[in-house]
Parts: structure tokens; sequence; C-alpha cells
């Protein structure tokens, strides 16, 4: 029955890297949907891995800012007119205006993928002509999509408040991986420390890096992004080269690998934008998956997991002495650091997408059923 129901997935972002995109579209595409993902094609783009869905990359003159911006939801507009679709998905607000004009011109479901609250990042709200931009467009289509899901309940209850919809929950977690294949002697490991994801305004590498003359281990970061530059000169400026190594994107396989050898994984993100405040990242969950215990940032969303599974080691602020601290005791207390390795294959067991799709399948057929 859903071979027929063509699905299109819009993102602003290359399509290699993006896990969680990947997730939902083979899960859905297993299910029997004929699912398109679409995105962008950078000058350093990588060749597309074979998928269980097609993939379209838009190429674009601009490739930052507002032109950009433009240039990509035109095209993107366009695509979507003349492609065949029974629903039009927009990931996060910046693909969001040309979902809803398909969507009403075809007069077919669309639906909205919040990844976190787009206009409350720290890059968005610290610029008020820019935030008034992206605010607007939020109040106009958020009210106008009905049926959307985002990665927990707290971003949920901001919908909710905001603009009268109820989204549903679809947590942004890997799938399970075996126990039996995991390295369970960390003595065995090369103590360095992880932080994999995008390297962008918020995410605290202004007092992580400093960090790193106290602490006896290298940091690697799998990532990059719109602070990278500031990066590698606070690394410069500290004299740290030979501590911190940036590795950039990488696939997800090899990305596993990484997470699976560290030693321990950073979670930090500054209190900067409610965006920030109420994320629940991905690596967050990446790290619980590979039984790496973690130093995170003490928001609702990490701390009402950690209080049911003791998964990570909690921080309240992020300043340089308060990660040095941290991380030093998970480096130097072996006790805490497996009794928060053991509680994370616990939790393990229960925060993959094993369970989650399930929940990301049932939404769709949903929709379909009452349309």
């Amino acid at each position: 029955m859903n071979r027929s129901k063509k699905l299109i997935f819009t993102v602003t972002n290359d399509l290699s890297y993006d896990q969680r995109m990947i997730r939902i579209c083979s899960s859905l595409a297993h299910a029997g949907y004929h699912v398109t993902l679409t995105g962008r094609k950078l000058p350093g783009s990588i060749s597309l891995a074979i998928m269980p869905y097609h993939q379209y990359r838009i190429r674009c003159f601009f490739n930052k800012g507002f032109l950009f911006y433009a240039e990509f939801n035109l095209r993107l507009f366009f695509y979507l007119l003349y492609k065949k679709a029974n629903l039009v998905c927009a990931i996060d607000l910046d693909t969001v205006l040309p979902c809803y004009l398909v969507s009403r011109i075809k007069n077919i479901p669309r639906v909205y993928d919040a990844h976190e609250l787009f206009c409350e990042m720290k890059e968005i709200v610290s610029r008020p002509r820019i935030y008034n931009f992206w605010k607007s467009i939020e109040t106009f289509s958020v009210p106008r999509f009905l049926n959307g899901y985002t990665i927990n309940r707290f971003i949920a209850g901001e919908f909710n408040k905001d603009y009268g919809v109820s989204y549903e929950t679809i947590r942004n977690v890997p799938y399970k991986i075996e126990t039996g294949s995991l390295p369970f002697n960390p003595e065995q490991n090369e103590k360095f420390i992880l932080y994999q994801g995008a390297v962008n305004e918020g995410r605290s590498f202004e007092t992580l890096i400093p960090a790193f003359k106290s602490i006896d281990a290298n940091l690697v970061v799998c990532g990059n992004g719109n602070f990278m530059q500031q990066a590698l000169q606070i690394v410069k400026e500290n004299n740290l080269e030979n501590k911190i190594r940036f590795i950039g994107w990488v696939s997800p396989d090899i990305l596993k690998s990484y997470t699976r050898k560290a030693y321990i994984g950073v979670n930090i993100i500054e209190n900067k934008g409610l965006s920030n405040r109420l994320s629940l990242s991905n690596r967050f969950f990446d790290y619980i998956q590979s039984a790496l215990p973690q130093v995170s940032i003490d928001y609702p969303a990490y701390r009402e997991i950690n209080n049911e599974y003791e998964c990570a080691l909690l921080i309240e602020d992020t300043s340089t002495d308060t990660i040095e601290k941290a991380i030093n005791r998970l480096l130097n207390d072996q006790q805490l650091y497996y009794r928060i390795r053991d509680k994370a294959v616990i939790a393990a067991g229960i925060y993959n997408w094993n369970n989650e799709e399930k929940k990301l399948l049932n939404f769709y057929q949903n929709i379909f059923e009452s349309a």
C-alpha cells in the first residue's frame, strides 16, 4: 500500500552526513514508501552513498547568507512543483515556505520536522534583523503545518504554547549497537576526548579548547561549521596544536569508529538562546549507544534522562574551569567512570532507533489513513 505513496523531505545541508535524515528516510523506504531526500550540493560534496531511498542535491551559485537561502528556496520550489509527491516534509524553518506553497498548490499533506527551535539558535536570536526575518516566517508557517514532530517534549511544548500545534516527539537516536561488540575495557583505548557535531557558534569552543591546557588527554573534533576558523585561532592562541585535532565531517560509519574508540565524549552548548537550553543533541545518544561516558550540560532534556539513567556527568555551566574539572574527574575517578558506562549500556537499550522508528511509521501511516 505504501509503495504508491511518494514522500519528499527537504534540507539545506549536504546529505552525506545527516544521520537523522538517513535514519528517517531509510525507515520509511523499508516500510514501502517511495522516499526522496533533497538537499544541497557544495563545492566539496562527496559522492552520495547508495541508500534505499532517492537523493537529489541542488547546486547554488551562492553558498551562504541571505542570497543562498533565497536562491535555494526558489530552486526548491520549482523542483517540488514539477516532482510528483503525495506528501512534502520541511526539515526546519529554512525549507518551510516552498513546502507550504507546493502542498497548497497540489493539495497534498505537509509535515514540519523541527530539529530545533530555529529562531532561538544563538546565531539567529543574537542578530535582531535576521531574527525578525525568520520569526515572521515561523509565525506564518508553523500554524499552517498541523502535522509535525520534534526531538523532545520541551520543544514540542514551546510550539504548542506559541502556535497551538500538537507535535509528536521522535527522538534523534541511533540504531542499537549489540553490547558484545563494544570495547568494554577502556584501559586499552587511547585516552582521547571526543566532540562530534557542528562546530558552530554557541557550542562553547571558546571555553572547551583552553580547558585542555590542564587536561592530560587530546581532543578530537569530528565536524565542521560556521565557527571553525575561530576555533582554529583559539587553538593557536593557546598553543594547543599538538593536543587538539579537527577531523572535519566524516561519514557515519567512520564517526562510529571514533565514538567507540574514545575515552570520554563531550556534549556542551552555551545557555544562549532557548533552542540551546531545550536541545537534545544526537551526540548525547551516540555516546550512550557506544557506552561512552560523557560530560554533558545540565539542561532539562538531558537532566530528565540522566535522572533515570546516570549516563553522563552533568555540569551546570560551560566555563573553562568547570569543563576542565569535569573531564579530569572522569579521567581520574575510575569508579565513577565505570558506573556511568554501565548505566549507559542500560539506557542504550531504551534510547535507540529500533524503538523510536515505530513512532515515525505510525505518524506517517496515520496521516494517510486520515486524509
